[in-house]
């Protein structure tokens, strides 16, 4: 089955009707502009400048309403650009009133700010016009109702990409003091982040306490944050480092706090990180296709989550194509005459999407034969070079994924294989 984007196109525009007010908003933190036009483009009423609350809110609404009432209109249909967070109140307010809420690219908002004036200035008023032609043109997209577990895993995910980032940035500053305060340490153990290092470190963390030590005061010390030690040879290592070292002598009292600090900030981004992927393991639970695709070799709880988080209900989906559309996978092509350009991905689409598909698919190729052997093929065989090979094998998961959620089956590897592979 061919997913034809342009069929879904020609249903957004005749979405619209001759009885339609269509209404652009342009989002902000704190003032938000309306504009409205007809469904041909022409512009109705003025422009409404409105707050980010329930005051604000029920005047759009009035505007809305009186709009309608004036030029004899019976629908309404409201276009916004999905900035940041502040989209979120409004579209549920109006979305709880009954009234049609869609999203239009801000990409796209970009590149068609030169259609009302040619001119390429910018301001709240005119972006939301653009919005409303855009809408008017089909160029929207409706807003997805997602899950409660879909929606639980999104902000899951965002919860976890920041950890992450904390824990990445500790442990760099933490190989940095490392390197100025002791860098012998390296020599004793070969990963500063490794248990006996950091029992080190929060224990003895200068060379002045260090060799000033016994071993046996080193071990002892040891046994009271591990369960196994590092050994007398490497205690003794660290006396005689130490007693040698070349890292700097000033300010220990403040190069001491900020280790404590450092340390302190480790922990406590181990801790989230636990428990945040406890949660999201229990959310995976509650999702009924997950357990199949958990199954698969390769496939990872935290890669699933972070599909399913950005995508939401796979099962919704047509085809496997919609699905790398909405990630920004979908190839797009330039060419003209006889001239015809290099085909490329749009990315235009959710790019942690993006990045989880593709984490999944090396996974799989790293993990599961039957992913393993397609690469092999694309890149012995069919000649791709590699990274060709990995994106089209993207496209092959995706495919995978929303069939498994749309017919509730389990992985089945033969029918994984292309008829070339599996004769």
């Amino acid at each position: 089955m061919k997913f034809k984007s342009q069929d879904r196109q020609n249903q957004l525009i005749e979405k619209i009707t001759d009885q339609h007010l269509v209404v652009g908003i342009d989002i902000a933190q704190q003032t938000h502009v309306a504009r409205a036009v007809n469904f041909r483009g022409i512009v109705v009423g003025n422009p409404l400048s409105f707050s980010n609350d329930e005051d604000g809110f029920q005047l759009l609404l009035r505007w809305i309403q009186m709009l309608q009432s004036t030029h004899a209109l019976t629908e309404a249909i409201v276009g916004m650009e999905p900035t940041g967070h502040y989209w979120f109140n409004l579209s549920n307010w109006l979305s709880d009133r009954l009234l049609e809420v869609v999203l239009v690219n801000p990409h796209l908002v970009k590149k068609n700010k030169e259609n009302r004036d040619n001119t390429p200035s910018k301001s709240d008023k005119k972006d939301a016009l653009v919005i409303a032609d855009m809408v008017k043109n089909g160029y929207y997209s409706f807003i997805r109702n997602t899950p409660e577990a879909f929606e639980e895993l999104r902000v899951f995910l965002s919860n976890r990409d920041s950890v992450v980032t904390r824990l990445v940035s500790t442990k760099n500053q933490i190989h940095r003091w490392v390197d100025i305060v002791f860098p012998e340490l390296r020599q004793v153990f070969k990963n500063i982040m490794c248990t006996g290092s950091l029992a080190t470190l929060r224990l003895f963390p200068t060379p002045e306490e260090l060799y000033k030590l016994q071993s046996q005061d080193i071990l002892q010390g040891w046994k009271s944050l591990m369960k196994r030690h590092s050994g007398e040879r490497k205690a003794k290592a660290l006396i005689s480092f130490a007693s040698r070292s070349v890292g700097t002598k000033q300010a220990p009292h403040a190069y001491k706090l900020h280790l404590k600090q450092l340390l302190d900030e480790y922990d406590l981004a181990c801790l989230q990180l636990k428990t945040v992927e406890t949660e999201i393991v229990a959310v995976l639970e509650r999702i009924p296709f997950a357990k199949s695709m958990l199954a698969v070799k390769g496939i990872s709880a935290i890669s699933l989550a972070g599909i399913l988080g950005e995508a939401g209900d796979l099962s919704g989906y047509v085809h496997g194509n919609a699905l790398l559309r909405h990630a920004g996978l979908n190839l797009a092509e330039a060419s003209s005459g006889k001239w015809t350009g290099q085909m490329k991905i749009s990315k235009r689409g959710r790019s942690r999407l993006r990045r989880f598909i593709f984490m999944m698919t090396m996974s799989l190729v790293a993990n599961n034969s039957e992913f393993k052997a397609m690469h092999a093929y694309n890149v012995q065989v069919k000649k791709m070079k590699k990274m060709r090979s990995i994106m089209k094998l993207c496209g092959k998961l995706a495919r995978i994924l929303v069939g498994m959620a749309r017919r509730g089956e389990a992985y089945n590897p033969p029918k994984t294989l292309p008829i070339q592979l599996a004769a």
